[in-house]
């Protein structure tokens, strides 16, 4: 038996996908290492409140924190507050902040990099420092125990050049996840794929001010027994930007959670559907009205990356789509949000007013429906049948009357709900207005575009990211660079169809393993080597046809979703992770 630690900078604190990929893996490990598995991450006094739960104990990881604390340093050991309880240990950078200096200096005379001013660069030294000196303590404490160290991305790597070079006894691991340059060269060249193996690498972190975390990233890759990353397309990547081949793929999965009926994904996705449905009729039906039974609720959602994530083809399909169901008559309306974070001042006025008067508009008529009932009921059981007029005071038909006058616009509802700070440059923004796309009543394709990312705090949809997916019909996610993609998995588990691409991590890995996925509701759509207009061909198809599909179709298509979605369950996919550990282990003898 041996002890397998992760190290991770999001544990205990979500900063982006690679929480994800920790925080679903976790039960599956938990049940397969049981209390020899524990997590490293930097202690951040915001989160750990929320995420943590510090005890003390008498395993080898606590005496290893305590050892830690005993030359000074602060290192707290507890559990992750998530499924499956994971042990975890908390470091406290600040507690080896005054050593910074001594710590660029050693990465300079032994690796030869020279590390300026960044401060999140200083902050993963340090992480990387206090990270190997807990190691060295647990294998103090570990005795003749081996263990395995799994490091995820170069921010939480940097102990592993110093662990090569000194021939720490450990075997070490490391996952590239998206590499650095990579995602730079994406956004800036939609032609990347093709020009990768030419790609002059020094050249291009000094072009895009990268250096030092470029040469991290390097180290990390080249210091580790096994290097692996998340698929075919960060594994080509990884091969000429990183200059190491890696060893195994170790593609993400997620924790599959089954509903106690079989249905309830179903009820789920209705009754989110209805909360969105109440956000539509307080944003569109102030100004016109559309039959909310033949509305379709597409959704598209990422980091702002305008072409990575694919907004640019997803605003040009959608605007194709629109023409189509005009000149065919089609009764469906398609409402698509795109939900991403920008820097905002705040939620447009008119939008905010709309869903003042339309939360006025239903008490007013609750209040109605209350004293209808009430008074229904007595006249019925004296044997009257009075008109429902006269059940209610003229007092509520005139407060009806003049917040129906006021809830009624004559402008068109606004395609954003938030006032950017620089929405002269948004590109999405700016690809709507060159659409055309306003919201006008003769289209059938509406677009609201929200710059925050949900919560149940809310104000306009009141429900978190989860329970506004459930809710939707179809996600869509035709990224141009996408190391793994969690989002359309996510829609899968969540019953909801979706589209990805064949430059997604998860679209490739799609297309080579499971064959007939669009039967399943699953549409990867083909982006490696095909120009832009071809795609937005391919992908405003995908999306006609599915406004074609009634609701039983839809319901069917629902079921086999979530039905794949085990395909990708972690208690199967772990088993890569497992090798990896396993190969870094051989590799140590």
């Amino acid at each position: 038996m041996h002890l397998t630690v992760e190290v991770g900078w999001e544990v205990c604190q979500q900063l982006g996908g690679i929480y994800t990929v920790l925080r679903s893996k976790a039960p599956s490990f938990v049940k397969a290492l049981g209390d020899s598995y524990c997590l490293i991450g930097p202690y951040n006094p915001e989160t750990a409140p929320f995420e943590f739960e510090e005890s003390a104990g008498d395993n080898v990881f606590a005496k290893a924190c305590q050892k830690l604390k005993l030359s000074g340093l602060d290192a707290r050991t507890g559990r992750w507050l998530i499924p499956g309880r994971p042990r975890v240990v908390l470091l406290n950078l600040s507690s080896i902040a005054p050593q910074l200096s001594e710590i660029k200096y050693f990465l300079w005379q032994n690796h030869q990099i020279q590390a300026g001013k960044d401060d999140l660069v200083d902050q993963v030294l340090l992480f990387g420092a206090i990270t190997r000196k807990f190691l060295d303590a647990l294998i103090e404490e570990a005795g003749s125990t081996r263990i395995v160290a799994h490091f995820h991305e170069w921010m939480a790597g940097t102990a592993l050049p110093g662990i090569r070079r000194d021939s720490v006894p450990l075997a070490t691991t490391f996952t590239t996840h998206a590499t650095l340059l990579g995602r730079y060269l994406a956004q800036a060249d939609h032609r990347y794929f093709e020009r990768l193996p030419f790609v002059d690498v020094d050249s291009e972190i000094r072009r895009f001010n990268i250096e030092v975390r470029s040469r991290l990233e390097m180290a990390c890759a080249h210091g580790a027994h096994v290097f692996t990353t998340l698929s075919d397309i960060t594994k080509e990547e990884c091969t000429y930007l990183l200059k190491r081949k890696p060893d195994i793929l170790t593609p993400n999965g997620i924790h599959v959670e089954r509903p106690v009926a079989l249905h309830e994904f179903q009820n789920l996705h209705v009754a989110f559907k209805e909360r969105i449905d109440r956000f539509v009729i307080g944003h569109f039906f102030p100004t016109y009205t559309f039959d909310l039974d033949k509305t379709l609720y597409f959704f598209s959602a990422g980091r702002y990356e305008y072409r990575n994530k694919g907004f640019d083809l997803l605003l040009d399909a959608l605007a194709r789509l629109n023409r189509r169901l005009r000149e065919s008559g089609s009764e469906k309306t398609v409402v698509a949000f795109i939900i991403t974070k920008r820097p905002y001042h705040t939620i447009n006025p008119a939008v905010f007013a709309n869903f003042a008067m339309t939360d006025e508009l239903r008490r007013v008529c609750e209040e109605i429906q209350q004293r209808i009932g009430d008074r229904l009921f007595h006249e019925t059981a004296l044997g009257n049948r009075p008109a429902l007029e006269s059940l209610v005071e003229e007092y509520w038909w005139i407060r009806l009357r003049r917040t129906t006058h006021a809830w009624k616009k004559n402008t068109l509802p606004p395609v954003i709900t938030h006032n950017l700070v620089d929405d002269a440059h948004d590109d999405v923004l700016n690809q709507i207005r060159y659409l055309s796309m306003f919201n006008a009543q003769s289209d059938r394709v509406k677009v609201i575009y929200h710059p925050d990312f949900l919560s149940e705090t809310n104000p306009l949809f009141g429900m978190d990211y989860e329970q506004f997916s459930r809710g939707c019909h179809l996600g869509i996610f035709p990224g141009s660079y996408e190391p793994w993609g969690y989002t359309p998995l996510e829609c899968l588990v969540r019953g909801v169809p979706a589209v990805t691409s064949d430059l997604a991590g998860f679209g490739s890995y799609v297309k080579q393993n499971i064959p007939s996925h669009q039967n399943s509701g699953l549409y990867v759509l083909a982006r490696r080597g095909v120009e832009f207009q071809n795609a937005s061909t391919e992908l405003t198809a995908i999306l006609e046809n599915y406004c074609r599909l009634e609701r039983r179709d839809r319901i069917v298509l629902r079921n086999r979703c979530e039905a794949l979605s085990d395909r990708f369950d972690w208690m199967d996919l772990a088993s890569a992770y497992f090798e990896a550990h396993g190969m870094a282990l051989s590799r140590t003898k």
